[in-house]
């Protein structure tokens, strides 16, 4: 089980520690180059290309050009990084990123930034909530939401190392910091970071610590949490999902992003095949998001921790309800 806290005062945007993760593995390997699509401020790329000016890419307002040129550097040996909102680089560049990346399977890494609600006064144009059903859509793509900085650093140093093309979906938000040191995060990996038997919130991103909060609650309450951390979205930990439904038979699936073709879709079709167990998907429902502080969004949409106790409590009085077969 993986250590975790939930009172660390540390807060840390997962682009920020993709930016110096960036630095490191640009360090570590001179075939690492990175591209960009005039956003190298925001995206935090700005510090690889004062650390490496010539293996760094301003491609301009052009994701398209931006995910082409990638997949040609990657043909040529290199590892490409690709970073832009995730609104663009999924949405505007989606052709490009299937045809010239994902089907000839090359070692892409795009890597978008304001993914999802927390983008905040920017609006629906620039959030998207549907961005992980895009890519997880794809053949042969890898689904990443990494939920803190700690976690952010191990992922770009395991993708840069990854044969094939890799999504990983980062937030504009500071949030806690709140995995341990000793936190190991590996590709196709679940952790459970809460131990509990009556129901199982599984989350991914910045849910993550607010899943955490929400067993903090239910625990004074009666009830024990487990809460696990799906930071891969696809390939999905199967064997985890297994065990939960197994010990708990009840999963609730907490995620920032539409609850149709994200996390919550890809565990109730793997447990929908494997099993009795009641599954709730509790996240964005069939809404744009809407401009507004990032705090004031979460709450609007009931992403907040006593919202995720309240679901979780009412997913297990229809597992109380539900009549044995």
């Amino acid at each position: 089980m993986g250590q975790a806290t939930t009172t660390s005062s540390d807060k840390v945007a997962t682009r920020d520690a993709y930016g110096k993760a960036l630095v490191e593995v640009g360090q570590k390997n001179p075939k690492v180059v990175v591209l960009d699509a005039d956003l190298s401020g925001s995206t935090k790329t700005i510090g690889f290309s004062k650390a490496f000016p010539e293996r760094f890419f301003n491609m301009g307002v052009s994701e398209q050009d931006m995910m082409g040129t990638a997949a040609g550097l990657a043909l040529a040996g290199k590892i490409p990084f690709a970073s832009s909102f995730a609104m663009f680089a999924t949405g505007r560049a989606f052709e490009i990123v299937r045809n010239s990346i994902v089907y000839p399977h090359l070692p892409v890494k795009i890597c978008a930034s304001h993914a999802g609600l927390t983008v905040g006064e920017d609006g629906a144009s620039h959030q998207t909530v549907a961005d992980i059903a895009i890519m997880r859509v794809l053949p042969g793509m890898t689904v990443i939401v990494p939920a803190d900085a700690i976690e952010t650093k191990q992922v770009i140093h395991a993708v840069a190392d990854f044969p094939g093309p890799v999504y990983v979906r980062l937030s504009r938000a500071a949030f806690p910091v709140f995995l341990g040191e000793d936190y190991k995060f590996q590709i196709g990996k679940a952790v459970e970071i809460h131990e509990g038997n009556d129901i199982a919130i599984v989350a991914c991103g910045l849910m993550v610590y607010q899943a955490l909060k929400a067993a903090e609650i239910l625990e004074k309450q009666g009830v024990k949490a487990s809460v696990v951390n799906m930071a891969t979205v696809k390939p999905l930990d199967g064997e985890m999902l297994a065990k939960l439904a197994k010990r708990t038979g009840c999963i609730l699936t907490v995620e920032e992003h539409s609850v149709m073709g994200g996390l919550g879709s890809a565990v109730a079709e793997y447990l929908a095949e494997e099993g009795d167990v009641v599954v709730h998907r509790h996240g964005i429902m069939d809404e744009f998001g809407q401009s507004g502080p990032a705090d004031a969004l979460l709450k609007l949409y009931k992403l907040m921790p006593e919202d995720i106790a309240d679901q979780a409590l009412a997913t297990l009085k229809k597992k109380s309800n539900r009549k044995p077969a």
